[in-house]
């Protein structure tokens, strides 16, 4: 009995084709039903019912198929304990968005370099939706991503909130008012974003779209600092995550304006796969900055326990 056959009647069960499970490991369908016949060789009974197709598991294999999950978690520990106990050399590849980027990079370098000079950082940057799909695709070990609030990761991607985040609409200096505005009257001066594809200008589109207001674009860039200048211009108003403003260069010639029928809310999150090895204390400690500079410039009231949430994390 080996590993592989147990992994390959686990695909099976699980996908409930052959044809699918053959396709998930990257074999033919051949050889997944060679593996099953070997498992049920060395265990002495049959596993599946092939009288019906596509074939389900016996009674006995519904019991097998639960001690197989078993074993393939025990041997995962086992792979985790010995990863970790090894040298952490080689790289950590780190997907990060890219007003995530702008705040933390230069951070986690120099924290790198100090604690774990052994190890190199490959940073890659992109849409937060792009990142996760790079987690997933295991194109990249963690990623640290700002992303509106409710997200529903998939399953293979172990995701923990570091820092909730308030997302301001903002204009140039006095424009905010004595009274809450209403996007119907927003929306004439037009705005400063970010380029399709991210998400809170879809979440402002389909606010606007919700009011059948049309949605008037007057530059779209992924500079977010090329947006506060052009913002404090007068050339639109602007969307923007709360921390994020108050570090800018240009934060005293923007005022946040109150919008009655509009608000937004982000949530930093640290993402990465199930099982980390060795990388874990360097991931772990990256997205602990992360949340220390982005709760740093919040107020009070938005803060979160990220003591909690890193326990989650190294647990």
């Amino acid at each position: 009995m080996n590993l592989d056959d147990i992994e390959a009647f686990i695909a099976v069960v699980g996908a409930r084709s052959l044809s699918q499970a053959a396709a998930i490991l990257s074999l033919t369908q051949s050889a997944i039903s060679k593996r099953i016949q070997n498992l049920e060789k060395d265990l002495g009974v049959t596993l599946l019912d092939r009288s019906v197709k596509p074939p389900v598991p016996t009674t006995v294999g519904l019991g097998v198929h639960e001690q197989c999950l078993n074993i393939l978690k025990e041997v995962d520990k086992l792979r985790l304990t010995l990863s970790a106990r090894s040298n952490l050399t080689g790289g950590a590849r780190l997907g990060l968005t890219q007003a995530v980027c702008d705040v933390i990079l230069a951070d986690i370098v120099h924290l790198q370099r100090e604690r774990w000079p052994e190890l190199s950082i490959r940073a890659t940057t992109g849409w937060a939706n792009q990142i996760v799909e790079k987690l997933v695709d295991g194109q990249i070990d963690a990623a640290i991503v700002l992303m509106p609030t409710r997200k529903i990761f998939p399953h293979k991607v172990t995701a923990v909130s570091l820092a909730q985040v308030e997302m301001a609409i903002v204009g140039p200096l006095g424009s905010g008012g004595d009274r809450a505005q209403r996007l119907g009257t927003l929306h004439k001066s037009g705005w400063i974003l970010n380029p399709d594809g991210c998400g809170f200008r879809a979440e402002l589109q389909r606010a606007h779209a919700a009011l059948n207001l049309p949605f008037k674009v007057n530059l779209d860039t992924f500079a977010r600092e090329t947006q506060l200048e052009m913002v404090a211009a007068g050339l639109g108003l602007g969307l923007v995550p709360v921390p994020l403003l108050e570090m800018s260069p240009h934060r005293t010639k923007l005022e946040i304006i109150t919008v009655s029928d509009f608000s937004l809310r982000a949530e930093l999150w640290l993402c990465h796969a199930p099982t980390l090895g060795a990388l874990e204390p360097p991931i772990s400690a990256f997205g602990a900055r992360a949340a220390t500079l982005f709760q740093g410039a919040a107020a009070p009231s938005r803060l979160v326990d990220f003591e909690a949430a890193n326990q989650t994390i190294t647990s």
